[in-house]
């Protein structure tokens, strides 16, 4: 089995709907796909609409979280969430409220690019989103198509850089509440990409321990941003901890070069990740 637990539609930051990504996993040869777009499992219906047969599509997403090290500035964590209930009340507004995080903060990088003199509109970002999660990769976007980068990959690297002069915080979910809020809700949590550190600060295997002793399910090892080190010293983490390890793509589709199926996970962490989620059910045949 082929089995890829990480991936995004136009929902939120990828380019393909939810209909033509998971069409465009099974013709990668995926028997089994997640949908974990970020903060919002608007996107569920029309992948299990769409699933080709022969397919397993696993309802999650990705929730964006903040680890708060004593002393220092926080450190952005994402946590992707499986099986959850999408009608949990506590966990829907925590979704609802990072959605208008997510909205405002776009809205503040936007107006320091134009006054800085870039040619970007808000409104036009808007319309371009479809009407999904508006975050930064639609920013990015927008600076693509006026020329002021080459891809959004450079628009990451340099204007939207974290450290860069137009970045914007936003109030992210504390991510031991966070695991709370996917167990509450019937779900499985997972953290994503935990020492990926070519995206900036990552956080100490304390954290980690600490998430997990909060209800933290599985650590994605296996993801195309972790280096053969960051991997091994994952897996063995994950051991320590009596924790799943799980691989996936991490798909965008053409916002990042990523393909479907890039990482994987094992057949068997699969099945013990789907014995731990009580809020939903997989799409399949």
């Amino acid at each position: 089995m082929l089995i890829d637990l990480h991936t995004h539609s136009s929902v939120s930051d990828g380019t393909d709907s939810p209909a033509v990504l998971v069409g465009a996993a099974r013709a990668a040869g995926l028997d089994v796909v997640a949908l974990t777009d970020h903060d919002t499992t608007a996107g569920w219906a029309a992948a299990a609409a769409a699933r080709p047969r022969g397919l397993t599509v696993v309802p999650g997403l990705e929730l964006s979280c903040r680890w708060f090290p004593a002393g220092r500035p926080p450190i952005a964590v994402h946590l992707l969430a499986y099986l959850v209930d999408p009608d949990h009340p506590a966990l829907d507004a925590e979704l609802t409220r990072l959605r208008a995080e997510r909205l405002s903060r776009g809205e503040r990088i936007v107006t320091t690019l134009a006054a800085a003199g870039y040619p970007v509109a808000w409104e036009r970002i808007v319309e371009a989103s479809g009407g999904g999660v508006v975050g930064r990769p639609h920013v990015a976007r927008a600076l693509v198509e006026a020329g002021v980068v080459g891809s959004v990959e450079e628009a990451f690297a340099t204007l939207l850089h974290q450290r860069g002069p137009h970045h914007v915080p936003k109030a992210d979910t504390d991510v031991l509440e966070g695991i709370a809020l996917v167990r509450a809700a019937g779900g499985v949590p997972v953290f994503a990409h935990g020492l990926a550190s070519r995206r900036g600060r990552v956080v100490d295997d304390t954290a980690i321990a600490a998430m997990a002793g909060a209800g933290l399910v599985g650590l994605e090892v296996d993801h195309p941003d972790h280096s053969p080190a960051e991997r091994d010293h994952l897996r063995g983490l994950a051991g320590e901890l009596g924790l799943l390890v799980t691989g996936s793509s991490d798909h965008h589709g053409t916002n990042k070069t990523t393909p479907l199926g890039a990482c994987t996970t094992d057949p068997g962490q699969y099945e013990a990740l789907l014995a731990a989620g009580t809020g939903s059910v997989p799409f399949t045949d």
